[in-house]
């Protein structure tokens, strides 16, 4: 893949994420306040042989259907919310809550003797310990069912529906049916929580996860076999007339199976796991919104799965910020790989962050440990390190025409795989004054072959308050040289 391949990938995601304050999407389903307890555990009580949790502070989130509305909300689309709630605490705090996220309750209905659904966790040292849950399960009937209808039919109409069921009695078949037959021509996004995916009948997009995918099989699904819980995915969709899925398979990421073309296996992203509460939540949000913004199942899946990944990584449920699933996109090797324009876009906001910019640029053809050395050397001069390497065609022209031995895009892959490199650029000119002019490093870094004098764009960079730093060479570690031994060890 090439550098403009590997960056525009990345970019188009971002734009993605750019066009989500423009949209408007209901969410129906099973509204849920969750509660937090949390605590040290320092004895283990002499009643019965549990642990005691000294508790400390106590907060109520929005859970549920809710939630994934709060997720919408925090990256800056227009959510109505559309389920029900008791008479009752739980439910006048959910309401307090929806309100201060910007959540549209006009559909959210209060229903006489149903209580609200109410999840509370026990945590000591950010371990959850126990849950209790308060709930009514029965279908919600007709005439509550109506007043859903009629909630959402005066709202702005929508860019995409979610259909958030946790199988709680709100997304009767009789409602689904009117939702899809109503709004057709949108994305109809299911969280499912039923084995009949009959029941969402006509939806785009059904997001189960694999043991979800298992029961609505019948069958035991092997996680390693990719072709075979796509082919049992398509066998699903066809019985029950739904476009696509996408399957969500915990720490090995997510499948994306449309119906009619190639299945893609997107990685999770690894981090540490505090919590998988609401994980799903915030992934069915990124992923609706992406598909209105019209991205594609594979797209929209990926930007899915990089805001699951920053969710897994906090404690409850929590709503991701734009500017999170940003940088876990960015730090990841392809996101990297800038183009000159969005380098320039990415220089400018570190430097409002008051980051201190260092630049190394070069072939980097066959990498090796002088190279190593050499940037391990830059990345401590500053916050953030960029590396602008040759094209070939710059490589052949000053090495010559047996020169680059590395393409440019796994040159570029290779230095962007390295931890302590944020950004690399590849520039078709002799020279890098051009990267230079966008990026205005405080440090432009050179190997110790070179005289500051020598230096291509030193007064550039000093004339801006910069700095040109010459980092000795490491002995006998150089390209040319493994070259030569190289062709010697063949004679």
């Amino acid at each position: 893949m090439s550098h403009d391949d590997h960056a525009g990938s990345v970019s188009a995601l971002l734009a993605l994420l750019d066009r989500f304050a423009n949209l408007n999407v209901w969410v129906v389903g099973d509204v849920m306040l969750d509660e937090y307890v949390t605590g040290a555990v320092e004895r283990i009580s002499p009643e019965a042989p549990v642990p005691v949790v000294r508790a400390r502070a106590s907060e109520h989130r929005l859970g549920g259907a809710a939630n994934v509305a709060r997720q919408i909300a925090a990256l800056g689309a227009r959510v109505s919310l559309a389920g029900v709630v008791g008479e009752d605490v739980a439910g006048e705090a959910l309401r307090r809550l929806c309100s201060a996220e910007r959540i549209d309750m006009h559909s959210l209905v209060t229903v006489a003797g149903r209580q609200t659904t109410r999840k509370l966790r026990v945590l000591g040292h950010s371990q959850q310990l126990l849950r209790l849950d308060w709930e009514d399960v029965d279908a919600c009937t007709a005439q509550v069912t109506s007043r859903l209808r009629e909630g959402l039919a005066a709202r702005a109409p929508p860019d995409a529906i979610i259909l958030s069921d946790y199988a709680k009695g709100v997304l009767t078949p009789e409602l689904i049916a009117a939702l899809v037959r109503d709004r057709a021509s949108v994305p109809i996004v299911v969280d499912p929580k039923h084995r009949d995916f009959g029941r969402y009948r006509g939806a785009s997009t059904v997001t189960p996860n694999l043991r979800e995918l298992e029961a609505a099989a019948g069958r035991p699904l092997d996680i390693a076999d990719t072709a075979a819980m796509a082919a049992a995915a398509r066998k699903l969709l066809a019985e029950a007339g739904i476009t696509s899925m996408v399957v969500t398979l915990g720490d090995r990421g997510m499948l994306a199976v449309p119906a009619a073309e190639a299945e893609g296996l997107i990685p999770a992203i690894q981090r540490e796991v505090y919590d998988v509460t609401g994980a799903g939540d915030t992934a069915i949000g990124v992923l609706t919104l992406a598909l209105a913004a019209g991205a594609t199942l594979v797209q929209a899946a990926r930007l899915a799965n990089a805001a699951a990944g920053v969710s897994v990584g906090q404690v409850g449920a929590v709503a991701v910020s734009a500017a999170s699933i940003r940088d876990t996109l960015a730090a990841r090797p392809e996101g990297k790989l800038l183009l000159r324009q969005e380098l320039a876009a990415r220089a400018a906001a570190w430097r409002t962050a008051g980051k201190r910019i260092v630049l190394a640029n070069g072939c980097f053809d066959l990498l090796h440990a002088g190279h190593l050395a050499l940037l391990g050397h830059a990345a401590k001069l500053g916050d953030i390190l960029v590396l602008a390497i040759n094209s070939d065609a710059s490589v052949r022209r000053l090495k010559g025409p047996e020169r680059p031995l590395v393409p440019q895009a796994e040159r570029a892959a290779l230095l962007a795989a390295l931890t302590f490199v944020d950004a690399v650029t590849i520039f078709e000119e002799d020279t890098p004054l051009a990267v230079l002019q966008a990026v205005r490093p405080d440090v432009l870094v050179k190997g110790g072959d070179y005289r500051p004098s020598e230096v291509v764009g030193r007064e550039l960079v000093e004339a801006a308050g910069g700095r040109v730093e010459i980092v000795p060479l490491t002995p006998d570690k150089s390209t040319s040289s493994l070259v030569a031994r190289i062709r010697g060890s063949g004679r």
